[in-house]
């Protein structure tokens, strides 16, 4: 992930304007007893949650360390009376809830480690670990999913099916996901479908998500030539055409992070110019050694099929150009770089059906439909899980102006409106509820 901008916070900031934070409600329309009794359970343990919560954020750990962490959680899954399996892939830890009846098998996903950053801790709970800080909202993340397991376990003579929580290690590194997975993770549980969320900068109260890719696929594009006696020619030609295959000149609004929330064409809007795009989202690195000259760049596209399509266009100028006889190579992953980053691939039919669930238990103003996706490089391994399974991940709004908070991860004054942990339980374990049915 990188930093964002205070132009961009201050974008961020425009559109809770626009969305609302007066009265984010969880009063549905004709709910069933069921979905009363998520709610009435999550009041009675939402204080022990923030407790869960703050404790977790005050001894943070980094990915692969995550061994006190890892005993928190076990800990309070056998609590709850759940089968629990420990040490998978690192650190992983998966707990196991079996309904009354045989049935449909869902899993939830929770990432939990923390960050190295010599930044400062903006609450009154601070990290008492020197160098260490949840600044990307795991701690939240795992809250979410014990409080999950909590409400769920409790009205477990009304669940049919199995539920597995899956808490998993080191996603800062992109390694947790695949780590549990190669350590036989899919033969302990074998779920139809897998859930997850991240905290976002959206309004507390909303959830946010749409069908495919919800993060730009990006990676460093690498050109190769063999040195020539025309090399400044050569790599002023090679930027030209790469820049000019862009989808978005260099005025376009495309460009203006603020624009990013912007209701007309920003990633919300059905509008949105933040779909369909490529876009080089750093400086050219030039490279000159042993009679070759390598030209490296960040490439963002809004799909990879998109990214997929930019490199056979830039290749295809290359080689019907005068410098064909020159090229060796274009290509992506290359020897000590960067590989193209995976992004979670909602499914549209479970991202269509769970998002109506939301809708017609907690209201439409729990829900944030997203149509673009912004040009900046995160990712999550979430994706490797759904690989193997059908899933969702999901952008849970954590700010609150009238609060100060804004919930952009990664970013220095990142913080969380703590009642994001409440609407997280509610929301989700509805989710769950609803599909153990299906």
């Amino acid at each position: 992930m990188i930093s964002i901008t205070k132009r961009f916070r201050t974008a961020l900031i425009f559109q809770f304007l626009i969305y609302g934070l007066c009265a984010f409600g969880q009063v549905a329309t004709a709910q069933s007893s069921i979905h009363q009794s998520i709610q009435a359970r999550t009041d009675v343990i939402f204080d022990s949650l923030v407790e869960i919560r703050r404790d977790l954020h005050e001894y943070p750990e980094v990915s692969e360390n995550e061994e006190m962490t890892s005993k928190k959680i076990e800990d309070y899954l056998l609590s709850l009376g759940l089968e629990v399996k420990s040490n998978i892939g690192g650190y992983g830890v998966v707990g196991i809830l079996k309904g009354t009846k045989e049935g449909k098998r869902v899993a939830w996903r929770a990432d939990m480690d923390a960050m190295s950053t010599d930044l400062p801790d903006v609450v009154d709970f601070k990290s008492k670990i020197e160098g260490v800080r949840h600044i990307c909202g795991h701690d939240v993340h795992t809250t979410i999913g014990l409080g999950i397991a909590n409400v769920l376990s409790s009205l477990k003579e009304n669940l049919e099916g199995t539920v597995y929580f899956v808490f998993q290690p080191a996603e800062e590194m992109n390694k947790g996901a695949r780590g549990m997975v190669a350590d036989g993770l899919f033969e302990l549980i074998n779920p139809d479908e897998i859930y997850g969320l991240h905290m976002s900068p959206y309004p507390v109260g909303t959830i946010a998500t749409k069908s495919a890719n919800v993060y730009a696929h990006f990676t460093i594009m690498e050109i190769e030539y063999k040195a020539s006696n025309d090399q400044d020619s050569l790599i002023d030609y090679t930027k030209e055409i790469m820049r000019s295959a862009q989808t978005y000149g260099p005025n376009a609004k495309f460009w203006n992070n603020e624009n990013l929330f912007s209701p007309e064409f920003g990633v919300t809007s059905p509008n949105t110019i933040y779909k369909d795009y490529v876009a080089l989202m750093s400086n050219f690195a030039i490279e000159e050694s042993k009679g070759r000259v390598i030209l490296r760049v960040l490439v963002d596209a809004s799909n990879k099929e998109k990214l997929n399509e930019y490199s056979a266009l830039i290749k295809n100028k290359i080689e019907t150009s005068r410098y064909s006889e020159e090229l060796i190579s274009v290509k992506f992953n290359f020897e000590n770089g960067m590989p193209v980053m995976e992004t979670p691939m909602n499914d549209p039919e479970l991202t269509d059906a769970t998002m109506k669930s939301i809708y017609d238990i907690y209201g439409k103003q729990s829900i944030i439909p997203l149509y673009g996706v912004p040009p900046l490089q995160f990712s999550d391994d979430f994706a490797r899980f759904q690989k193997f399974i059908p899933g969702v991940y999901y952008f849970l709004g954590g700010s609150n102006p009238d609060k100060g908070i804004v919930a952009m991860p990664h970013t220095p004054n990142f913080a969380v409106d703590e009642e994001a942990i409440k609407f997280g339980v509610n929301y989700f374990s509805s989710i769950i509820v609803e599909r153990l049915k299906k």
